[in-house]
């Protein structure tokens, strides 16, 4: 089947890197540094991000991006979305014309609001946009590790293309359905932790189930609304990719972006929040760019503007919230 690269030694990268290798397929997971990769080769655990996991001795694991870059044929980056350009950026020059590129990272970059496919096309100019897919889902790592079933999309331009991504990447707990709205998928991925940053808020101040559900269906009509503006598909955003990740990451207290609006209700600063996450949380950037593209393009966001108030302009929680509550009066379509 030929050989998958996976970058990244993150949560998401190392459980990508696991479930693919225990499928008896030619993984390889390229981290940063030497070092990095004698600890994980010693230990066969990433005790930062997965500690109790065992790595299966087939996995590779190796820092050499000149020596295994060339010769994958399924380059899978898992890297935070912020990190993503300088990552494909330092190994440009060793992606081949035929490589598979999937990014598996959920975001959108803060400083231009690029998807992280363009980020990649841009990069590797000579890599044919047809080449270039995403990985999305409701894929929380630490049910998937634990054998619980679980399903993702593959998304590309291209229809083989993503057919062929599905064929290696697919696994006994992990379902991959094909998606060719490639834009859709990535703004899914991207926007729903913002939705669910506010749903944790929600959880932290104990609102009941009545505000969460609101925050979650009109969170996905933030995500419809923005989608469709940039050319997206309505169908995506009631898929996997869509309303099957924003319920995971909403209701989830594995979520990241969830723990994330948790801290805030208790007025936890939000540099101490960073501070004591190992893993990111990539909708605390992502809002930004969200923000700064929505008033750029006048789509209306109400839930994103309110966690980007309560995230970057020290709005309390309460006054968000109240705002929230107060708007003038609409339809809900």
């Amino acid at each position: 089947m030929g050989q998958i690269t996976i970058v990244g030694s993150t949560t998401w990268g190392t459980t990508l890197a696991i479930i693919n290798s225990m499928e008896g397929k030619d993984v390889v997971l390229l981290v940063r540094t030497e070092k990095e990769s004698d600890m994980l080769n010693k230990n066969r655990e990433n005790k930062r991000f997965l500690p109790g996991i065992f790595l299966p001795e087939k996995l590779k694991i190796s820092s050499d991006t000149q020596n295994f870059i060339p010769r994958t044929t399924l380059l899978l980056i898992a890297v935070p979305s912020q990190t993503l350009r300088q990552n494909v950026r330092a190994m440009s020059t060793y992606i081949s014309d035929s490589t598979i590129v999937v990014s598996a990272s959920k975001g959108l970059e803060a400083s231009s609001g690029m998807r992280m496919t363009e980020i990649i096309k841009e990069e590797v100019p000579t890599l044919s946009s047809d080449n270039i897919c995403a990985l999305s889902g409701p894929n929380l790592s630490d049910e998937i590790l634990a054998g619980k079933p679980s399903s993702s999309v593959i998304a590309s331009n291209n229809a083989s293309t993503a057919k062929y991504a599905q064929s290696l990447l697919n696994c006994s707990y992990l379902r991959l359905y094909t998606n060719l709205d490639l834009t859709g998928v990535e703004i899914c991925g991207a926007l729903k932790n913002i939705t669910a940053i506010a749903a944790g808020i929600c959880d932290g101040l104990d609102l009941g189930d009545n505000a969460k559900a609101s925050i979650i269906t009109r969170g996905l009509a933030e995500m419809a609304r923005f989608g469709h503006s940039l050319g997206a598909e309505p169908s995506t955003f009631s898929g996997l990719a869509g309303m099957g990740d924003l319920i995971a990451t909403c209701s989830s207290g594995l979520s990241r972006n969830n723990k994330v609006g948790r801290m805030l209700a208790k007025n936890i600063p939000l540099e101490e929040i960073k501070r004591n996450m190992d893993n990111v949380a990539e909708g605390i950037e992502t809002t930004k760019a969200v923000v700064a593209m929505s008033n750029k393009l006048n789509i209306d966001l109400p839930i994103a503007n309110a966690v980007y108030n309560i995230l970057f302009d020290e709005v309390s929680v309460e006054n968000a919230g109240a705002e929230l509550m107060g708007r003038t009066l609409t339809s809900e379509n």
